[in-house]
């Protein structure tokens, strides 16, 4: 709100981009933007060119209140508003790939409008897209007829962890964390939940059942942003059983490993899997894996797609009693990302470096892999901090503490100079820690709401 009020401010034509996933709020936020500003806001459908051409033809001349023209081109149905508009008005095209997937020819037909009609005209053009990709390419993209008419573009994302919170006052924490755990930041999904039942009840109820409106939500986005999306869902479907390494997913999905690799990118362009590695390692590591990052994409590849079959016959408990069962487990793991959250906006700047590491050691012959939840690490200043993220009450901070200190020793990553801080972070301890370079955080620590 804060930049797009500034563009506002400012004289002359502004061409603002304006993207992200769906039900991320990209279409709320404008209309709360242009609530006390002159505004055209148009909604795009796919039903091709000219309908849409005709449908704004109308919507312009309502704003003007004047006869339509009986012009179809929509060169010519702008050249007609811009001859007749008054003071700064915005003009908002939302879903604007609707529009290039029916007709590739669509951003230079804007691009002639822009430089033709708009670019010195005092108004501000704003374009909204949910498919991620297409706005990239299509409109952002380098070899986009729209390329460089740009004024400024704004990638719309998530909420955070204590954004997300906000909706639910009345919440206790831990449930808050359990919410974003399986919903993540979106606010669409937030608006489902209800802080009135327990974590359990709403999954049950929002997304389980035939009837939530979550059920059928992960293959309605593969569906829009994806030209294959049984491929995708396969692919996922492995991620989600564990399989993180390239060729396990191959195996699963018998889909060659020269030509996983695209589909790979789109989704994590999509922001729906990622790539880690062990922070200490370079981003062509031979450790990588991939892990559904998406809250609601890994719920549902984790718990509700191996009981489909039920669900689509209505039958929950089954689904439910295993829920019910690894929620705790599922929830920790999404507890290390809130923690690492957390260290990022109490010490920002100070691991520029932050994630997740795992290596292997030896013990009589034994090969042990070894893990560390969060390491952050300051090349720089040589300053490391080692936290394990526990998702339960009264944790014994000692315990912890010594068997993490054993670990980060294992780090090769400056080991002769660097300084080490330690965090533990749990529902609740038993005991605190005095200890300088020792840091204990609780749930009420994290309680900003």
């Amino acid at each position: 709100m804060e930049f797009l009020n500034g563009r506002y401010k400012a004289r002359g034509f502004e061409f603002i981009v304006l993207y992200g996933r769906r039900r991320v709020g990209k279409t709320e936020l404008v209309h709360q933007f242009v609530q006390d500003k002159p505004h055209l806001y148009f909604l795009a459908d796919r039903r091709g060119v000219p309908r849409n051409a005709l449908r704004l033809r109308r919507d312009m001349a309502l704003f003007l209140k004047e006869p339509e023209i009986a012009a179809t081109e929509l060169d010519q149905i702008f050249g007609w508003f811009m001859d007749r508009i008054k003071g700064r008005p915005v003009i908002i095209i939302d879903e604007f790939p609707y529009l290039v997937d029916k007709d590739k020819s669509i951003p230079s037909v804007l691009q002639l409008i822009i430089d033709g009609d708009l670019k010195d005209r005092n108004l501000m053009l704003i374009l909204c897209g949910s498919s991620v990709s297409m706005m990239e390419r299509s409109v952002l993209g380098s070899k986009s007829p729209l390329y460089g008419r740009k004024t400024g573009h704004w990638k719309v994302l998530p909420f955070s962890f204590i954004e997300s919170a906000r909706f639910f006052p009345k919440n206790p924490i831990s449930r808050s964390v359990e919410f974003y755990s399986v919903l993540g930041g979106v606010p669409f999904y937030l608006e489902k939940f209800t802080e009135r039942k327990p974590t359990l009840d709403n999954i049950e109820e929002e997304i389980l059942k035939r009837s939530g409106h979550l059920y059928e939500e992960i293959d309605f986005l593969l569906k829009e942003e994806l030209r294959e999306p049984d491929m995708y869902k396969a692919i996922l479907e492995a991620i989600g059983s564990g399989r993180g390494r390239t060729s396990e997913i191959s195996d699963v999905t018998q889909i060659a490993v020269n030509t996983l690799d695209p589909y790979l990118k789109v989704l994590m362009r999509l922001g729906i899997i990622s790539k880690i590695t062990p922070v200490t390692d370079g981003k062509r590591s031979k450790r990588s894996r991939y892990v559904i990052s998406d809250p609601l994409f890994r719920f549902w590849f984790t718990f509700a797609e191996p009981f489909k079959s039920d669900l689509e016959l209505g039958r929950t408990d089954r689904c439910r009693a295993v829920v019910q069962a690894q929620l705790p487990s599922f929830v920790g793991k999404a507890f290390e990302g809130i923690c690492t959250e957390f260290l990022t906006r109490q010490f920002p700047g100070r691991w520029p470096r932050m994630g997740p590491w795992w290596g292997v050691r030896r013990v009589e012959g034994q090969r042990i892999v070894e893990e560390i939840d969060v390491v952050g690490l300051n090349d720089s200043t040589k300053e490391a901090i080692f936290a394990e993220c526990k998702w339960k009450d009264g944790v014994d901070p000692d315990a912890i503490l010594r068997r993490l200190e054993e670990k980060a020793g294992l780090v090769d990553w400056n080991t002769r100079t660097r300084k080490g801080l330690f965090a533990i972070f749990a529902k609740s301890f038993k005991r605190k820690v005095q200890r300088p370079d020792v840091l204990l955080y609780d749930l009420e620590s994290l309680n900003h709401k």
